[in-house]
């Protein structure tokens, strides 16, 4: 079992249930390569802290914003509740000391480590939930995830990747992205896709994902920066 003392120090939340903290932190990969270490990987905690993470944001943005329309608060919900800021928090809370991977998961420190990190937060969201309720993990989200999302709204950072490029290369140069599958590896129930975005045929960046979608969003972040949007 490993020690998560410090880390539960340092958010100030003591688990009952060790075995479901350790299970938060846990990638496939590790498995896969621990056979025998009779742990279990995190993705379904990860499922179960997604929906946890949108209800807490849903509730919160319908309440703090009242006027506003639902297409608004959609589009706040999703840059919000998305791979790159669940990253960045879970990068916050120091969640990269604590992830057990398999050899090779642990020396790539790219794209791929933070959609990692992004489903830690989500399964570590899943863990608490289980382990202290719906009230604590409400704390917890508000505490370390809603922050962020003033300056999503003052950066105007609520427009979704591909649908920021796509207004910028139309404005700027007069073309429509395009997303193509440069790459893929898994098996078909738990595939990695690679996506490039193409500026006719010039590729700009590629993003990684567990769908085509997340793949491409990541893609269309990756340009985003690359292009200096």
């Amino acid at each position: 079992m490993k020690d998560f003392s410090t880390f539960e120090q340092a958010i100030g939340i003591k688990f009952k249930n060790k075995d479901v903290l350790q299970q938060a932190f846990t990638h496939r990969s590790y498995i896969n390569e621990n056979p025998r270490s009779g742990l279990s990987h995190n993705e379904r905690l990860e499922f179960l802290g997604d929906a946890v993470l949108e209800l807490v944001v849903t509730d919160y943005l319908f309440k703090t914003y009242p006027d506003y329309a639902e297409g608004d608060l959609t589009a706040y919900r999703s840059a919000l509740v998305n791979a790159v800021v669940a990253a960045e928090v879970a990068q916050d809370l120091n969640m990269n000391e604590h992830l057990l991977l398999s050899k090779g998961e642990s020396k790539d420190t790219g794209r791929a480590r933070q959609t990692i990190l992004a489903n830690a937060y989500e399964s570590f969201i899943g863990a608490l939930y289980l382990d202290q309720g719906y009230e604590v993990c409400e704390k917890f989200i508000k505490k370390t995830l809603i922050p962020k999302l003033s300056a999503i709204i003052s950066g105007k950072l609520w427009r979704d990747p591909k649908s920021h490029i796509q207004e910028e290369a139309q404005e700027r140069l007069g073309i429509t992205p395009s997303y193509e599958v440069v790459g893929q590896l898994g098996p078909d129930h738990d595939k990695f896709f690679t996506v490039g975005v193409f500026f006719g045929d010039k590729k700009i960046a590629e993003g990684k994902g567990r769908s085509k979608q997340e793949a491409q969003q990541a893609a269309a972040q990756a340009a985003l920066e690359e292009k200096g949007w």
